[in-house]
């Protein structure tokens, strides 16, 4: 088990690597939240760059402060899409500036497990796969295309946010689709999606109830929770496999063709 833990580490940090370099212009500082990031700057396959200001990922945002708060609308952040369920986001309401476009789209979010269906699974030692596999799957046209309607109809002076409890699952499958979308690289998807591991540290602490209820180790609690390139591979697998490819899944379930791939490009790449 420490070999895999280990191994892990090893993967996170290589994997990353290039996407935490830049964490200081990528990082939004704000005190009452984390995982808040820029999605801009990767480069693309064809040579261009993804634009800086303009796409926002988030952890929950329910506890930013009135300086945060202020921030956001500082970098025109006035219309947040939140991926939660009903009950999650009724629990912990995102702070957000006035008269932002809010849309709640929780498709898939309140079939979630709570707590001890989390350890059965945990047990099993098969926690994520299924998120990832037939249930990312059957959520993501629902769950995700109210993000893309605000991606692309969004004014160009604005910026646009989405955002989920972690910022980690249900947030990176929607960005690996937008980066995908902008023609970025295979790999530096997946550095964006395993950088949750590193800002996200300070939520390492839910580890220690669930290794109690499951009576797992932290360590094998950590390590069926650690994001790996083999989550979003399966994530992107199963939509081949069930649509044939990743543009038949844009096409059926998200409205997304070719003249809207072009909008998208032409509007977050240059």
């Amino acid at each position: 088990m420490k070999n895999t833990i280990i191994a892990i580490a090893i993967l996170v940090q290589t994997a990353a690597s290039a996407q935490l370099t830049d964490s200081i212009k990528r990082l939004v500082p704000v005190k009452g939240g984390l995982n808040f990031r820029d999605v801009g700057g990767y480069k693309t396959k064809d040579g261009k760059e993804v634009v800086w200001g303009k796409v926002y990922r988030s952890a929950g945002i329910d506890k930013l402060t009135d300086a945060d708060v202020a921030l956001l609308d500082k970098k025109k952040i006035h219309t947040v899409v939140d991926f939660r369920g009903v009950a999650e986001a009724k629990a912990a309401p995102d702070r957000l500036p006035q008269n932002t476009d809010y849309t709640l789209s929780p498709a898939g979010s309140d079939s979630i497990p709570n707590a001890m269906q989390m350890v059965k699974l945990l047990k099993e030692g098969n926690f994520l796969e299924k998120f990832y596999g037939s249930d990312g799957v059957k959520y993501s046209g629902d769950r995700f295309r109210p993000l893309f309607v605000k991606l692309m109809t969004a004014d160009k002076k604005e910026a646009v946010m989405y955002h989920c409890t972690g910022g980690r699952d249900r947030t990176g499958m929607a960005t690996a689709l937008f980066l995908y979308i902008l023609n970025v690289p295979e790999e530096t998807i997946e550095a964006d999606y395993v950088a949750s591991n590193v800002y996200l540290k300070k939520m390492n602490n839910m580890m220690a109830p669930l290794a109690k209820m499951s009576g797992l180790t932290e360590a094998q609690v950590q390590e069926q929770m650690a994001l790996k390139p083999e989550l979003i591979r399966s994530f992107f697998g199963g939509i081949k496999t069930q649509y044939g490819s990743i543009e038949n899944f844009l096409q059926q379930e998200m409205g997304i063709g070719s003249k809207e791939i072009t909008l998208l490009r032409k509007k977050y790449t240059k």
